[in-house]
């Protein structure tokens, strides 16, 4: 079974993540399907957006920590270019949780829509990791005093502070709806000279540094730091470190 179904209406093609087994979490299989649907929507003439959504109640919950190997940097960070990268708007549709490398799906897309019972965190910081790649697109647009917060912290927050700090576009569980309508209304040629405007410099960001930022995070997945905080949130236990 497929792992990111795809639906089409009115110009917009809708890829939603539907792996409810591990919460929507970056396998391999997952990044690799939900890449090929990213590349087919934007060679499709017909298409005008891309809106990326879920099933249950986890948007993604970041890597899939019971793979052998979870998915490597450089493939997380070739999917979320791919995201800033296409000629056509992307919007996510987050109607639940996001944790770890699912922020980093969120900040790829251009607009980002949140139900009000959304909840987010960077998780990486408690599991002995850092959200190394998944800041090239973040760090651009989150306020920096709440980035150096809650990658330190790892603290849970709402879909109102996501907002705030610039995580999110909007709130409210209506609110794709007017972007949906705005999008159908532009020109495609509007919509991909516009969207090239917004993400010039986050491209530039990737390509300066995601071949150091993608061996920062394979060492440090490597660590027995790591090992430590990744066999401890599969056990349900707190890692050795915590005072």
């Amino acid at each position: 079974m497929t792992l990111v179904r795809t639906a089409h209406e009115r110009g917009i093609t809708t890829l939603t993540l539907d792996s409810p087994h591990n919460r929507n979490a970056l396998s391999a299989r997952l990044v690799g399907e939900l890449r090929e649907g990213m590349e087919k929507a934007g060679d499709d003439p017909g298409v005008r957006a891309v809106v990326l959504a879920h099933t249950g109640n986890t948007f993604c919950a970041g890597a899939d920590l019971t793979e052998p190997t979870p998915t490597g940097p450089l493939e997380l960070a070739g999917l979320m270019r791919s995201i800033v990268a296409l000629g056509k708007p992307v919007v996510a549709d987050v109607r639940g949780h996001v944790r770890a490398g699912g922020l980093g799906l969120v900040g790829a897309c251009d607009i980002a829509v949140a139900g009000e019972s959304s909840s987010f965190a960077f998780t990486e910081s408690l599991l002995g990791l850092a959200p190394a790649v998944i800041s090239i697109p973040l760090l651009p647009r989150l306020d920096a005093r709440a980035a150096g917060r809650y990658f330190l912290t790892g603290e849970r927050f709402g879909a109102r502070e996501a907002a705030r700090i610039g995580l999110v576009t909007d709130v409210g569980d209506d609110g794709l709806g007017p972007v949906l309508a705005g999008l159908r209304r532009a020109s495609p040629q509007g919509l991909a000279e516009s969207k090239r405007l917004v993400t010039a410099e986050v491209l530039r960001a990737f390509d300066r540094e995601t071949d150091v930022l993608a061996r920062r995070s394979a060492r440090l997945f490597a660590s027995a730091e790591a090992r430590e905080g990744m066999a401890a949130f599969l056990e349900k236990r707190d890692p050795a470190w915590v005072l």
